[in-house]
């Protein structure tokens, strides 16, 4: 259980939706110390029972009515007591239709009553502030809301359950014990002969925090890509297919396709999943010299996505150049480049086993012949590590940054205790190090403006 940070039990009553509007079933959420109080006003139990003297945990069947006290709709109610509620607070959530009116109603009903309408992300920041979780658990509240693919999913999983806390807390561990042994040592220091932190057991120390530390950060890219989608370019000149690969690849047809040159002028994107990773495929102009003013925008953006680009899908339709080749390589310096030889079905065209000792793949986009091989390249390339419930992937910019901070201190410390530095000037550099990661938990005072950053990106009912 993680501690209190603040005692919000005593705070106003909040309500909102919880679901979309539109399905069969709705459900209303309701916090604050008078949250259950506020939601008898509004309930008739069909059992004659008073919300107020039920036991949490449970669920009752009755009737929601309005002020003038007409049913609004047949519902279910089901109530937490203080503590053991998302939020800590006392709470209760109101199934009914899944009308947008009967829902408003519902929610105009409890607002009534006392309740105000709860801000986006409002009841995980309650459960944050109530202690109910950390803030990087509660960051990822938000994550597996949006998570669009199984990998995503399972990271976000991973996360809300405190696997990355616990490897934070366990480095956080290790760096107490560190700054305890140098402070004690300070509290000693009229009796220079005491050493209480031997300094090769520190720095061996020091660096097995610095290596786990760049493993997190290094994930970073893996996760940014996870969250966001591996961005591949199409690209190659006009006419040899691009349009048509990315029709197969997002298995719709979704750029125009014709024999005329240039028909591609800016730029196409869309995603498609490729065993549980998202990938962000985007279909370039051609890359020729043209007068045209509009296609010369075109192949400007192309040559901006390229560089964006974590994979290249270069498309050929006959052997290119040496030369065309080497600045293919020159440009996509740092990425995955596939080279795809397409139209293998065109009579004209001969399949190569390699284009100037670059990998090809082979290809009738057109007959839609040897995809499947493609995306097995293309998630090959993308180099995602396995990815499971209990794995530890950092997908944010602001733990990345915090890590990015603490690994400098850290750096600090080694490179403090090779030149034998004194000990209040290392535990500085441990103690800003201890910061930094707290600030990604929350285990220190968090000021309320980064609160209101995270939280207001959340949907209303969460």
């Amino acid at each position: 259980m993680h501690t209190s940070r603040s005692v919000l039990s005593g705070g106003e009553a909040i309500c909102s939706l919880a679901t979309q509007p539109g399905g069969a079933i709705g459900v209303v959420r309701v916090s604050g110390k008078q949250a259950i109080e506020i939601t008898d006003r509004v309930f008739r139990s069909a059992g004659k029972k008073e919300l107020c003297n039920v036991e949490g945990n449970t669920l009752h069947y009755g009737e929601i009515l309005d002020r003038k006290g007409k049913t609004i709709d047949d519902v279910l109610v089901s109530v937490f007591r203080t503590p053991h509620s998302y939020t800590g607070e006392n709470s209760t959530e109101i199934s009914c239709h899944g009308s947008a009116y009967i829902l408003e109603q519902v929610v105009k009903a409890l607002i009534d009553a006392g309740c105000r309408q709860a801000q986006p992300g409002e009841y995980t920041q309650r459960a944050y502030l109530n202690g109910k979780m950390d803030l990087s658990q509660a960051e990822a509240v938000a994550d597996l809301i949006a998570a669009s693919n199984r990998a995503s999913h399972q990271v976000a999983l991973s996360q809300l359950k405190g696997h990355f806390s616990s490897e934070l807390s366990l480095l956080r561990d290790q760096l107490l014990k560190m700054t305890s042994l140098l402070e004690l040592e300070l509290d000693f220091s009229d009796h220079e002969e005491l050493e209480f932190a031997d300094r090769a057991e520190l720095k061996a120390l020091a660096e097995k925090i610095h290596e786990r530390i760049t493993v997190l950060t290094e994930s970073f890219k893996a996760g940014k890509a996870l969250k966001k989608g591996v961005p591949v370019a199409i690209v190659g000149k006009t006419n040899v297919g691009k349009s048509t690969l990315l029709n197969c690849l997002l298995h719709e047809e979704k750029a125009i396709v014709s024999n005329i040159h240039g028909t591609t002028r800016d730029v196409i994107e869309d995603t498609t999943e490729i065993n549980g990773i998202t990938f962000r495929f985007i279909d370039t102009a051609g890359i020729r010299h043209t007068d045209d003013h509009v296609e010369q925008l075109g192949i400007k953006r192309a040559y901006q996505k390229l560089d964006e680009a974590a994979i290249v899908l270069w498309v050929v339709d006959q052997e290119p150049t040496v030369e065309e080749c080497a600045d293919m390589l020159r440009l996509t310096a740092g990425k995955r480049l596939i080279t795809i030889f397409n139209k293998i079905d065109s009579a004209t065209s001969k399949p190569k086993s390699a284009v100037h000792d670059l990998r090809t793949i082979n290809i009738s986009a057109k007959l839609k012949q040897n995809i499947a091989e493609l995306e097995a390249a293309i998630y090959e390339a993308a180099d995602i590590p396995e990815i499971n419930e209990n794995s530890v992937i950092i997908t944010s910019a602001r733990h990345y940054e915090a890590l990015t901070h603490a690994d400098e201190s850290i750096l600090r410390v080694i490179e403090g205790l090779n030149f034998n530095l004194s000990g209040d000037l290392v535990s500085e550099d441990l103690r800003i190090c201890l910061d930094q990661l707290a600030d990604i938990t929350g285990g220190q005072i968090t000021p309320h403006e980064v609160l209101g950053n995270i939280f207001k990106h959340f949907c209303i009912g969460k």
